[in-house]
């Protein structure tokens, strides 16, 4: 049975085109890989089968009485609210429910036989959906799931807007799974969550009874749970049954045919344009350069999809540093002298190591990294800190969106650049004509982190400081980041839950949950 249906879907951003003619069927049960380049228009096709965005052309059709469950990039949530109070919305028309079935038991002593007969049979449903739904234990669901995302350790009594970006992702992730819809779209669901927590999601989403479409740059994430991939490249959606790693070695296949074929019409292209270019004004051949003419105008030219600029990310060095970079002693962490997030951290680093900072969620990563950039200040402690150090720091989040172009946005940084070497620069972070002449706030999450990369490349450093770098990546970009970091001949401090990503670049772990006073 068809959940969704999409046909001949067309959209675009002024001259920039996102979908061509883009047909699309979503059958029950089905587990969808959604995958593609950044920039080519998974979010905004969620945003227009959700009815978020209207399309330039094109019919969204879904099945009656199916519930969506979506979640994005740019979810908000309420302010003055508990997690658990957030987490029970998920409920919210189980209750609508159980109040229409109590009126349905208020009128049966008022009616007809015929009229009872129908009561019941609404009550008889609306049980059914009761109970399929969990709604009898929901208090017990609400702990399972929250425990699964780490939420049970933050306290679900917390108010949300005490919490972190990656904490209230996880709300809305939790949420959305307790609400069981027909059809759940995940937009890169695994950016703020841990591996611990990626596992519990993993299971999740294997035995999950629904339909689901995952958004993701997480190869193994996605390999371990999806059954169909359908992959967003220049202007088209094409379909593939089985897991990611079968999707590529079809794909290349399918690629290496298509060249062949396009390289022998074009030497068929290039024989008749020449026979007919020597024939033609002879009269004793003048009918058959016709004739091969007339082949020519009818060919179906194969055309070859357009080129993806593949990012260069090399950073800029700058004179070597000291040998110590940073020694503390005694430090711990933590937010206006409030509870601790670590007993006392005694930690050096030097001049060549690349360390991954690592552990669960809401344990102090991001707070012992600005601690030690002396963005926010420790409860106490010593920081030591080395000469010579020209640090460059990548941040997890950016609060503010920016509304300058992408050229503005790396010009303010470098004004002594030329326009021709800023977009120089830009392009080299894989980022097209059309990306770096839009406003920042405009492009995907994966174009943004490029954007600011390309800042950080161009920056001379010795020390990187990197805060989950590779969230909304591309397969590309982030395969690219990882070699550019192994080479980098400075010191790295990484955040990452990536093992497949930091494990063939670091030369040191450092696990919070080691140090941590929290219970993990």
């Amino acid at each position: 049975m068809s959940i969704l249906t999409v046909k001949n879907l067309s959209h675009g951003f002024g001259s920039r085109g996102i979908f061509d003619s883009v047909s699309f069927r979503l059958l029950k049960g089905e587990h969808i890989g959604l995958v593609g380049a950044n920039g080519e228009g998974k979010s905004t096709f969620m945003n227009i089968i959700t009815h978020r965005l209207q399309p330039d052309e094109g019919e969204i059709e879904w099945s009656k009485r199916v519930r969506v469950g979506y979640m994005d990039q740019h979810t908000a949530l309420s302010s003055g609210q508990t997690i658990k109070q957030v987490l029970e919305m998920a409920f919210g028309y189980l209750f609508d429910l159980e109040n229409e079935m109590n009126d349905y038991y208020m009128k049966m002593g008022d009616v007809s036989e015929e009229e009872l007969n129908t009561l019941m049979e609404e009550v008889g449903t609306i049980q059914d959906i009761l109970d399929h739904n969990d709604f009898y234990i929901i208090d017990a669901k609400i702990n399972e799931v929250a425990k699964g995302l780490g939420l049970l350790d933050v306290g679900l009594d917390r108010l949300v807007d005490e919490l972190s970006g990656g904490q209230r992702t996880k709300i809305l992730l939790a949420k959305l799974l307790l609400e069981k819809p027909d059809i759940l779209l995940l937009d890169e669901p695994t950016n703020y969550l841990d591996e611990a927590h990626i596992e519990w999601l993993q299971k999740y989403l294997q035995t999950y009874e629904n339909a689901f479409i995952l958004i993701s740059h997480d190869i193994p994430f996605l390999n371990s749970v999806v059954n169909l991939i359908y992959h967003m490249d220049n202007r088209q959606l094409n379909r593939y049954v089985g897991d990611y790693d079968n999707f590529m070695r079809v794909h290349e296949a399918k690629q290496k045919q298509i060249e062949a074929a396009y390289r022998q019409q074009q030497q068929e292209i290039s024989d008749l344009e020449d026979f007919v270019a020597r024939n033609k004004a002879r009269v004793s051949t003048r009918n058959m350069a016709m004739s091969r003419q007339k082949k020519l105008d009818k060919m179906d030219r194969i055309e070859l999809g357009r080129e993806k600029p593949k990012p260069e990310f090399d950073f800029k060095t700058a004179r070597t540093s000291g040998k110590l970079i940073f020694e503390v002693r005694d430090l711990v962490i933590g937010y206006d002298q409030g509870t601790p997030l670590c007993r006392p951290l005694n930690l050096r680093l030097e001049r060549g190591q690349k360390v991954a900072v690592i552990g669960a969620n809401g344990l102090g990563k991001t707070t012992l990294l600005k601690s030690l950039l002396g963005e926010i200040p420790a409860l106490s402690g010593e920081i030591e800190t080395g000469e010579f150090l020209y640090t460059g720091y990548f941040e997890q989040e950016i609060k503010n969106p920016s509304y300058k172009t992408c050229i503005e946005e790396v010009w303010e940084d470098f004004p002594a650049f030329t326009q021709y070497e800023v977009r120089s620069a830009l392009a080299r972070c894989g980022l097209t004509t059309e990306h770096i002449e839009s406003k920042v706030v405009v492009l995907s999450g994966g174009e943004q982190a490029k954007v600011r990369l390309c800042k950080l490349i161009n920056r001379e450093t010795n020390f990187l400081v990197l805060d989950e770098p590779t969230n909304h990546l591309d397969v590309d970009a982030k395969a690219e980041l990882k070699r550019a970091l192994i080479e980098y001949p400075g010191t790295v401090l990484l955040i990452s839950h990536e093992p497949e990503f930091y494990k063939d670049i670091t030369t040191d772990i450092w696990n919070l949950e080691t140090w941590t006073t929290k219970i993990v």
